[in-house]
């Protein structure tokens, strides 16, 4: 839900490829989801720094990553004549359009809650439509624009719109190039949850690492993703096996494991294939993807006893104090549960962009997780470790 934002799927089915991204100074403010409107500064300022309570789940901190240049480019950004919040989203596009429904259901659910809802402005689009969508919302004088939603159309108007304002946009680049100066990137990408779990894993004692991932593109960069992180966080390289459902595959995939047992295990399947891959697995930790749980019955959770994987707090947490004037809307789908979350927080954040001067730290216990702004203007999400126990989710706690 566990490398950036994927290009959106092209069957609903495949909705979970959206899932697919520090110094704490200490601030008097609202609660992460709530607060005041920010009022037009008219002198100029020194950039503030943003600090929601830190989250208090026991996890190895994110560094920040080296400033990295921004390309240049072409655009002009448009200088704000209101305090209006523009969201733009593929609402009219078939394909995408449920998914651009959760993003906005929650983001004017953070909007009401914060008594802000007279300054967003939602503009819809569908397919193909995005630069006409970015053009209006520069026409309209807005302070930011929230969007676009998928890869595809984040290039589109990275390359091609000629005036813009600040924008957040909910995806991230695929290549992971630099963003321009007035760029942020907010994102439920698959690396975030990847790189946690790496971290998590060679905290836990871990020093050699299998992976088993199915051939689909998601599993594939989620894979990629952690063993990318494990290397950097010291652990030896990874030994990598392909998963297949045929009954010699995995019998051929018990005895390499058996033979060499690992430290840990990488499992990256679809949540109908957890539980059978997860029976030929030697014993040992297993960490996996966020979606690993997603829409399976008590019976086959138990059958991934003591699997490890990343949740958005939203969902492990419903009952959080953070969250408590938020609704509780849910969509019937864990997926779209994620994309409401991740409309809630994108208010947050975009309340505190839309500022003349954007603050150039910030710290946000969101619906999402942990959320850090790096000097490369993308916010590094690190949502909460389950563990299954006994067929349900429940709070992973390290060992002492």
């Amino acid at each position: 839900m566990a490398a950036t934002l994927p290009i959106l799927p092209r069957a609903r089915a495949t909705l979970p490829l959206l899932l697919a991204a520090s110094l704490l100074v200490a601030c008097a403010g609202p609660g992460p989801l709530s607060g005041s409107r920010p009022g037009a500064a008219t002198t100029p300022r020194s950039p503030p720094v943003f600090t929601a309570p830190a989250q208090t789940y026991p996890l190895p901190v994110v560094p920040t990553p080296p400033p990295v240049a921004a390309a240049p480019s072409p655009t002009i950004v448009t200088q704000p004549t209101s305090d209006t919040i523009c969201l733009v989203l593929p609402l009219e596009s078939p394909l995408y359009g449920p998914a651009a429904a959760a993003v906005k259901a929650g983001f004017l659910a953070a909007a009401n809650a914060a008594g802000s809802a007279s300054r967003t402005q939602i503009i819809a689009h569908g397919d193909d439509g995005v630069l006409p969508a970015f053009a209006a919302a520069s026409e309209s004088g807005a302070a930011l624009v929230v969007g676009p939603l998928t890869r595809d159309d984040l290039k589109t108007v990275l390359a091609l719109a000629l005036t813009r304002p600040r924008m957040l946009a909910l995806n991230q680049l695929e290549d992971g190039s630099a963003l321009p100066d007035d760029v942020y990137a907010l994102s439920l990408s698959v690396e975030s949850d990847a790189e946690l779990l790496a971290r998590r894993a060679y905290a836990d004692g871990a020093r050699a690492v299998a992976t088993v991932a199915s051939d689909a593109p998601l599993q594939r960069r989620f894979k990629a993703a952690f063993s990318a992180a494990w290397q950097r966080s010291g652990g030896s390289t990874t030994r990598e096996y392909r998963f297949d459902a045929q009954p010699e595959v995995l019998s051929v995939l018990r005895r390499e494991l058996v033979a060499r047992p690992p430290d840990a295990t990488l499992l990256a399947v679809s949540a109908a294939d957890a539980p059978l891959a997860k029976a030929f697995l030697p014993p040992g930790p297993v960490y996996a993807s966020s979606q690993i749980a997603d829409g399976l019955p008590a019976p086959m959770l138990r059958d991934l006893e003591g699997v490890r994987y990343v949740e958005i707090p939203w969902l492990a947490d419903p009952d959080g104090v953070f969250f408590a004037h938020l609704p509780h809307t849910s969509l019937g789908d864990p997926v779209l549960d994620r994309l409401y979350a991740l409309g809630l927080d994108a208010f947050a954040i975009a309340e505190l962009l839309a500022n003349p001067i954007p603050p150039d730290r910030v710290e946000l216990d969101g619906a999402t997780g942990h959320l850090s702004l790096t000097r490369a203007h993308a916010f590094i999400r690190e949502g909460r470790i389950m563990v299954i126990r006994a067929g349900e989710p429940t709070p992973y706690v390290p060992a002492q």
